[in-house]
C-alpha cells in the first residue's frame, strides 16, 4: 500500500485517488501522518483490510501539488555516506568496515514538488532510497531487520559543499541541513509492494540530463545490514528515517564540476515508488 501526506492529512493512495485515514477509520487513527508510526502495526493491519476495502470504494482524486513529506517530523534522521562502491571510488575513499553515518537535521525535511532557495556556495545532489522505521529497533538481527520497516520512499540528499568541507574536519551534517535540503516523497510504499525490495532501479536527472543510474543491490551495506549496524548503537524509533546512500554521478566529482543553479529541476526516480521532483531558485 501507499501512504501519503496530503495537505497535512494522512491518506491511503490508490489508482483512483486518496482515502482520508481519519475519516475512513472513524477517528481510530488521526489525521497526522507522523502519528501513524506510533501504532504502525495496528494501522497497517487496518489499512490492509478495512482501509483497503474503503479505499476501493471511496477514493477521490487529488492534486499532486498538495503532497507533503510522508514523514514530516522524524525524531532521528540517519544518513549514510559512501554506500555504493562506484561512489566511494569517485569520492576517493576505499570501502569502509563501518557505514559512514551522519545526520540531516529534521528541519531540512520537506516533501515533493518544493522550490528550494539556494544558499551561497555549491549545491550538489544525491538520490537515495529512504527507509522509514515502523517500530522501535534496538540491537536487531539482520534476518529480522525488514520486520522493523514501515516502508520506503525517495530522498534527495542535497549538500552545500563549501560549508560541508569548511574547517579541518568535514561538517557533513551542517552542509546537508539548509532549509529544504531533505526532499522526500512522493509517498511511503510498504515493503510487501516490491517484488525484490533489495534490488530497485535508482536514478536522477538534472534539467533533463541524466546524472545517476544504478540499483540498490549495489549498496555495500544493504537495508538489513544498515539497520543491524545502526541499531547496535542506538534505538531506531518509530517514524525515524534513514537516507541509505547515493550512487556515483554527483556534481562535485564531475569534470568539470556541476552544481545546481536557479531554475534547475532535479528529478529522482526509484523503481516501485515513483518520481520525486524538486525545483530551485
Amino acid at each position: 500500500m501507499k501512504i501519503a501526506n496530503l495537505a497535512g492529512r494522512a491518506v491511503l493512495v490508490t489508482e483512483a485517488g486518496a482515502l482520508d485515514v481519519a475519516e475512513a477509520s472513524g477517528g481510530r487513527f488521526g489525521f497526522d501522518p507522523q502519528a501513524l508510526f506510533e501504532d504502525w502495526a495496528a494501522f497497517a493491519q487496518w489499512a490492509s483490510s478495512e482501509g483497503a476495502d474503503a479505499a476501493a470504494e471511496a477514493s477521490v482524486g487529488f492534486e499532486a501539488s498538495a503532497l507533503r513529506a510522508p514523514v514530516p517530523r522524524p525524531r532521528q534522521v540517519f544518513a549514510i555516506g559512501l554506500n555504493y562502491a562506484e561512489h566511494a571510488a569517485e569520492a576517493g575513499y576505499p570501502p569502509d568496515s563501518m557505514p559512514v553515518t551522519f545526520t540531516k537535521f529534521p528541519s531540512s525535511i520537506v516533501g515533493p514538488d518544493v522550490v528550494v532557495k539556494l544558499p551561497e556556495g555549491n549545491v550538489d545532489w544525491e538520490v537515495e532510497l529512504v527507509v522509514v522505521i515502523g517500530r522501535e529497533a534496538f540491537q536487531v538481527d539482520r534476518g529480522d531487520a525488514w520486520d522493523y520497516v514501515a516502508g520506503l520512499t525517495i530522498g534527495q540528499d542535497l549538500s552545500e559543499r563549501i560549508t560541508q568541507m569548511q574547517g579541518s574536519a568535514p561538517q557533513f551534517s551542517l552542509g546537508k541541513s539548509f532549509p529544504g535540503f531533505g526532499p522526500t516523497g512522493p509517498w511511503l510504499v510498504t515493503p510487501d509492494e516490491f517484488g525484490d525490495k533489495d534490488d530497485l532501479a535508482i536514478a536522477c536527472s538534472l534539467s533533463d540530463e541524466s546524472m545517476q543510474s544504478s540499483r540498490t543491490s549495489m549498496m555495500l551495506y544493504d537495508v538489513p545490514e544498515l539497520l543491524m549496524r545502526l541499531s547496535a548503537v542506538c534505538p531506531l524509533l518509530p517514524g525515524d528515517i534513514v537516507f541509505s546512500g547515493t550512487p556515483s554521478g554527483i556534481g562535485n566529482r564531475r569534470t568539470p564540476q556541476r552544481f545546481i543553479g536557479p531554475d534547475d529541476v532535479l528529478v529522482s526516480e526509484i523503481e516501485g515508488i515513483g518520481v520525486l521532483t524538486t525545483r530551485f531558485r
